[in-house]
Order: structure tokens, then C-alpha cells, then sequence
């Protein structure tokens, strides 16, 4: 390959890999700026990564689902299927939203104007019995600080309810928009 070709070469990839970059950049963004916002009512478990800083790891009301929610179980179905799930969400008089049902598939009425469906993951095994319990990830569950917050806030969250704002695309996905407590926002996610 001669030395022109080999720039040519190194420049388009360069595009490409820049090009994809800022596809998953925007998406997340349109995401953030767009999207649906709902309340979830959130319980800190540790605050430190030694890569990416502070943050809190959040678990929600939303993490765990009863099983006789999920509206679309076919006859005889005994387990998940494993793969996308979603969590239909009702705004509460307390502002948070709360599951009223969920689904495996696309459900077959979209929501109402006090509710939005949230795309989680869930996989495969986990029993549909009356009284069991589902546990979809959202890829929401953490949050990064600026150094030195992590603690302070995770002690803050075990003596008074903390709230995250999460946005979330037409097809379900969500992006965490901000950490709030009570009425006040703490820390608010960039755009960009």
C-alpha cells in the first residue's frame, strides 16, 4: 500500500470511529432533551469506583416487580424469557412514578398522559409465580459525583428520600437527568 493510500485509510477510520462516537453521544443527548421525565424514588449502596471517581450505586422502587404485573404472559408460562422487558409507570400524588404493569412485548396500548413505560433487561429463568418478584436493570442504577460527594450523599440518602429524574425515549430507554432531594437538584447531568 503506498503512503497515499495509507493516509486515505487512516483518515477515513478516524472519521468512522469519530462519526460513531458522536452518534452514541447524540442519541444520549436527544435522549436527555426530549424525553418523557419521570420521578423515581431511589436507596443508595456504595459510593466509589476507583476508575471514574465517586458515585452512588441506586437501587429503586421500580427494581423490584411483582410477577402478576406482567400483563402479556402467554398460557402456561412459568418463567421470563429472558432479554428486554418493560415497566409500565404511573405518576403517584407524591410525584413519584410507580409500576402498574409490565410486558415482554410491545404492549398493545400505548400509555395513558400520567403514564410512561420504562426499557429494562431481564434474564431468563426468573420464576412468574403469584408471589414472585422480578428484578429488571435499566442500566440506571449508578450515578457519578464530583470527587468527595460520593459519601456525603449516600449518608444524606439513608435518613431522608432522595430522587433521581430520569428522562426516557419514546421507545423506553432511559438516561438519568438528574439527583435531586426532595425539591432541590443536587447535581444535574450535562447535555454534552
Amino acid at each position: 500500500m503506498t503512503g497515499k493510500k495509507l493516509i486515505i485509510s487512516a483518515v477515513v477510520l478516524a472519521l468512522v470511529q469519530i462519526g460513531f462516537l458522536s452518534w452514541i453521544i447524540a442519541g444520549r443527548a436527544a435522549i436527555l432533551r426530549n424525553g418523557t421525565e419521570v420521578l423515581l424514588k431511589v436507596e443508595p449502596v456504595d459510593p466509589r469506583d476507583l476508575l471514574r471517581g465517586d458515585y452512588v450505586r441506586l437501587g429503586y422502587e421500580i427494581s423490584t416487580i411483582p410477577a402478576k404485573l406482567v400483563a402479556d404472559l402467554a398460557p402456561g408460562q412459568t418463567t421470563t424469557p429472558g432479554g428486554r422487558m418493560l415497566v409500565r409507570l404511573k405518576k403517584d400524588a407524591d410525584g413519584y412514578w410507580r409500576p402498574v404493569s409490565a410486558f415482554f412485548a410491545t404492549p398493545a396500548t400505548a400509555p395513558g398522559s400520567d403514564e410512561a413505560d420504562i426499557a429494562g433487561t431481564i434474564s431468563g429463568g426468573w420464576s412468574l409465580e403469584a408471589d414472585a418478584t422480578l428484578s429488571p436493570d435499566y442500566g440506571i442504577e449508578r450515578f457519578y459525583l464530583p470527587e468527595g460527594e460520593g459519601r456525603a450523599i449516600e449518608t444524606d440518602m439513608r435518613v431522608r428520600p432522595f430522587g433521581v429524574r430520569v428522562a426516557l425515549a419514546k421507545d423506553g430507554t432511559p438516561q438519568i437527568k438528574a439527583l435531586v432531594d426532595g425539591d432541590k437538584t443536587l447535581f444535574e447531568e450535562p447535555l454534552y
